[in-house]
């Protein structure tokens, strides 16, 4: 049974509004009073539930963050921007995994409606917005993070993945490659979809043949399972360059192509991925990415969903979007 505030006034002979003082505002208690009363917090080992205290105050230290893929990287570097801003502002941040699973997402939602949180810093899994739309209209601040509102109904930090996949597959024309595979999957992930589009874009423009071969996830083992069935073609059907939808698919081609030995990179087959996560510069053959500002990303959202806070509804609501940019390493240009 939990020990309540009531049984430490009991234990140090004291009312519950001196307990209170103690746990408040201890300079107006009596040092032998303050002292008493610290003394039956540690005996019973009593933990004040400050959850309940904020609800009561009308107000919570804390926001929730559910990101897209705990596994991957990016999103680490993501929920350490918004960390750190959110430390700076007083506040705290609790983490959910959605998985990439819009029903894991809509669980977490309602865990951190039913604790009260300050805000929700989502990337969604998916287009359907109606349970955080429901959440806004019931008055907690929502920002939509690594992903662009598509109304102005929610503020937003994203980047332009449309200008990153253009880049992307832009660079590998440039290097002289003509059959460029996308890789990348599920489809209904929005920023998959986008930079799909930029890919599209810049292989039209070049005169490129782009193939798309989809993923189930995003993952190191998908990327490998599709270097496996890329390398068992004839050399003549191969596509002599890849981009990935983001940096683990293309550290699992990598792998896949190398454990082999059939495919050499850059030479045969060339490589870019998208984050620009550690991995990716560590990578056995360095990996070329289109980097994303992860932390940038965190930090914004966090002083978007406190504006949000402080000022309510009434405020015009942002739509913050960084510019990707290319990092080129030896995937793509082997003597580089």
């Amino acid at each position: 049974m939990a020990v309540s505030v009531r049984d430490v006034a009991a234990l140090a002979g004291v009312s519950l509004g001196t307990v209170s003082n103690v746990l408040n505002r201890p300079d107006k208690v009596a040092p032998a009073t303050v002292e008493r009363v610290q003394t039956a917090i540690a005996s019973l080992g009593f933990v004040r539930n400050d959850s309940a205290r904020q609800l009561r105050a009308g107000r919570s230290s804390t926001v929730g963050l559910i990101v897209l893929d705990g596994g991957n990287p990016f999103f680490t570097d993501v929920a350490r921007g918004a960390e750190d801003a959110a430390m700076a502002q007083g506040l705290a941040v609790l983490i959910g995994n959605s998985d990439e699973s819009a029903e894991r997402e809509r669980t977490y939602v309602d865990l951190f409606e039913e604790r009260r949180v300050a805000g929700l810093l989502v990337s969604p899994a998916g287009d359907d917005l109606g349970r955080l739309e429901r959440l806004r209209d019931q008055g907690t601040a929502v920002v939509l993070v690594d992903r662009r509102a598509d109304d102005e109904h929610f503020a937003s930090v994203s980047v332009d993945d449309v200008a990153g996949g253009r880049i992307a597959v832009e660079h590998l024309a440039a290097v002289g490659r003509r059959r460029v595979a996308f890789v990348g999957g599920p489809s209904g992930i929005r920023q998959v979809a986008d930079r799909l589009a930029g890919a599209r874009l810049a292989a039209t423009t070049a005169g490129i043949d782009l193939e798309v071969v989809p993923t189930r996830s995003l993952s190191v083992l998908e990327g490998r399972r599709v270097g496996e069935e890329l390398q068992a073609r004839p050399a003549a059907e191969r596509p002599d360059a890849v981009f990935a939808a983001n940096d683990l698919l293309a550290v699992g081609l990598e792998q896949a192509f190398i454990m082999r030995g059939s495919v050499a990179v850059p030479e045969q087959i060339a490589i870019v991925g998208y984050d620009d996560i550690a991995f990716a510069e560590a990578a056995v053959v360095p990996l070329t990415s289109v980097r994303q500002p992860a932390q940038d990303l965190g930090r914004r959202a966090i002083e978007l969903l406190v504006a949000q806070v402080e000022h309510g509804q009434d405020i015009d609501l942002e739509h913050v979007e960084f510019t990707p940019e290319l990092v080129v390493r030896q995937s793509t240009v082997a003597d580089r």
